[in-house]
């Protein structure tokens, strides 16, 4: 609710289902290995949310997430990426996520040790009255800057490389990335004898004392529990691989043939991924779609029972614009006053002016195209423009008192008392000025022989 504005069915059941995830895992054994998830199907136009609500979920929850373009794989077969893709991208995002966990489970410790070691190389064998000035000292970072001799890792060369496909996946590693691996199972890795900055030496001795306390099996083992117990994959643009209406059969290698891939996926299959086999009986899966051109009902009827959950998201109105531009916590409104804050001058909405930039919105979607919240990025960069454009010159000609004669809009600048910088209102006269033309753009083309 802080981000997202209205469509509270869509976010109750993105609730419920992950509520749902926590009783699973409380029930014994047996009883949780029959318990599913309810995976959900989003149903919206351009714009309402869908997206954002996955986005959202993903920082939320702290679970493996990956989010797919259901347009980007293609059917087994065909020159491009397999679904299975979806899964291995989960587990690499599992990998990463538990090493996030454990590295901030571990830090304090860590931290002591590496100034544990930082002072070694400082005082040596000295008193403890030495070590302990110095120790404060450090903590100060009055000492950041003062070099010091530490055994690093040889770094390899540097990014780039050559990029080489393995099994077959579209996304290539480097050829240095390779080597390094072999190297570290071969003969570990070799350290030399570097001077740098403490600031340097405290990061690069942390990544050391993090990689000795990490076993990678480990790691691995409990990334693929996470992903198979927690994960969840939003795929977004599902209705773009519906075949519509009658046309079942099709020459394109991203239509029907990536549903039929993604069956055993939804339904829960054993994935082989180069960590290990992953179980998908667990995952939680969301799709989402506009169907503007095609329905639900185009689906397989298959993939249609394993997305059970089915939640439409309201348009919006003239009143969710208005809602939009003000309630959320990083609202357009207040990202644009933050914006023009770090030139020196002040912007200030009236709420008029608001109601107006929302009316439009509305009006222009209705009219013109329907862009759903997106409108308003346009609405707000046209009101916005000119002023963004002279704010540098706008503040040195109003301290010098003389007019900007860049800023051809009428607009009310005041001042504030106790602050220097200039203050411009942006009234609804002004909105009017700068966006009205929005709604003249009707495209009568289309009705021309």
């Amino acid at each position: 609710d802080k981000h997202i504005v209205g469509q509270t069915s869509a976010k109750r059941s993105v609730a419920v289902a992950l509520r749902n995830r926590w009783r699973r895992l409380q029930l014994d054994e047996t009883m949780r290995n029959e318990v599913s998830p309810k995976n959900i199907l989003m149903i919206g136009s351009t714009g309402v949310g869908k997206t954002e609500i996955g986005r959202r979920l993903a920082k939320l929850a702290q679970s493996p997430f990956v989010k797919v373009e259901a347009t980007k794989f293609t059917e087994v077969g065909f020159h491009g990426r397999d679904v299975d893709k979806i899964i291995q991208d989960l587990v690499e995002n599992s990998i990463n996520l538990t090493k996030q966990l454990r590295i901030q489970q571990d830090m304090a410790a860590v931290e002591r040790i590496v100034e544990e070691q930082i002072l070694d190389i400082l005082t040596g064998k000295s008193s403890p009255e030495t070590r302990k000035s110095f120790k404060d000292l450090l903590r100060k970072g009055e000492l950041d800057k003062h070099n010091i001799t530490i055994d690093a890792p040889v770094s390899g060369p540097g990014p780039g490389g050559f990029p080489i496909a393995i099994d077959g996946q579209a996304s290539p590693v480097q050829m240095n990335q390779v080597f390094a691996q072999i190297g570290k199972i071969i003969g570990g890795s070799k350290k030399e004898r570097k001077k740098m900055p403490i600031s340097e030496a405290r990061r690069v001795l942390t990544e050391q004392e993090m990689e000795n306390r990490m076993d990678a099996a480990d790691v691995t083992r409990e990334a693929i529990h996470l992903a198979e117990q927690h994960g969840i994959v939003f795929i977004d643009e599902i209705d773009k691989i519906c075949s519509h209406g009658e046309s079942r059969s099709s020459a394109d290698a991203s239509a029907e043939g990536v549903q039929r891939d993604l069956l055993p996926l939804i339904e829960g299959s054993v994935v082989n991924t180069k960590h290990g086999n992953v179980n998908t009986d667990h995952i939680l899966f969301i799709a989402s779609g506009a169907f503007h051109t095609a329905s639900p009902s185009d689906l397989l009827p298959e993939l249609q029972g394993r997305l059970p959950l089915r939640v439409e998201l309201d348009s919006l109105t003239e009143d969710d614009f208005y809602r939009i531009l003000t309630e959320p916590q990083a609202n357009l409104v207040f990202q644009q006053i933050k914006l023009l804050e770090t030139e020196g001058v002040s912007v200030e909405f009236q709420d008029e002016a608001i109601r107006e930039m929302a009316r439009i919105a509305a009006l222009a979607n209705s009219s013109v195209e329907n862009i759903g919240a997106r409108r308003l990025h346009a609405i707000m960069e046209k009101i916005v423009e000119e002023i963004s454009y002279y704010a540098p010159e706008f503040v040195d000609d109003f301290r010098a008192g003389k007019p900007t004669a860049g800023l051809k809009a009428k607009y009310e600048i005041k001042t504030v008392e106790g602050q220097e910088r200039p203050v411009i209102v942006i009234n609804k006269n002004i909105v009017k000025e700068k966006v009205g033309s929005l709604l003249e753009e009707s495209n009568f083309d289309r009705f021309i022989l």
